[in-house]
């Protein structure tokens, strides 16, 4: 199954290596979809997991499938394509569980579980993947994740994707809601 250990490729902004105690042990599931040089990486929102971006990740790859080398897993390819295609104008798909949920790890601490921290996460699995730079599409508690991504490392952000997003915190109810 695929996973990232996050403290394996987490580091500081400075590049020094950066292993927090909320980062030593976590591992986080992902799947990846459809080959090809561009990249997007979809973060789910609260109690959501890789599986709520079925019908994103279809439209995007056209992959039913995830990529694995799995004997029983089957390739989300064209049986008309090669693989020397792949490199050509493709979308290469990442969607993975946020810490806490799905086949991720659990933390016990309420404290690791930041915004902040999950994009040091969503950042240790691009790194842990070789990419470079994605586009970020962001759901929800998934889109203010991926606000503080793109804070944290800007130059790694080829777009950014906010759906269903708030501000968060109770600091955005007036009076009348608190």
């Amino acid at each position: 199954m695929p996973f990232c250990e996050v403290a394996k490729h987490q580091t500081s902004l400075d590049g020094a290596s950066s292993s927090s105690s909320s980062s030593i042990g976590t591992k986080i599931f992902y799947k990846t979809y459809g080959h090809g040089p561009t990249k997007a990486l979809l973060i789910i929102g609260l109690a959501g997991t890789h599986d709520s971006w079925g019908p994103q990740i279809n439209g995007l790859t056209g992959a039913e499938r995830y990529n694995d080398d799995d004997e029983d897993q089957i390739r989300a390819v064209d049986q008309s394509s090669s693989d020397s295609e792949y490199g050509g104008d493709g979308i290469q798909v990442c969607a993975f569980d946020n810490r806490g949920m799905g086949r991720s790890s659990v933390p016990t601490k309420k404290s690791e579980y930041t915004t902040k921290i999950m994009a040091k996460d969503a950042i240790a699995l691009m790194d842990h993947l070789g990419w470079r730079k994605a586009h970020i599409f962001g759901h929800s508690m998934g889109a203010m994740i991926a606000c503080k991504l793109a804070a944290l490392v800007p130059d790694r952000v080829l777009s950014l994707a906010l759906l269903n997003v708030t501000g968060g915190g109770f600091r955005m109810f007036t009076k009348e809601f608190s």
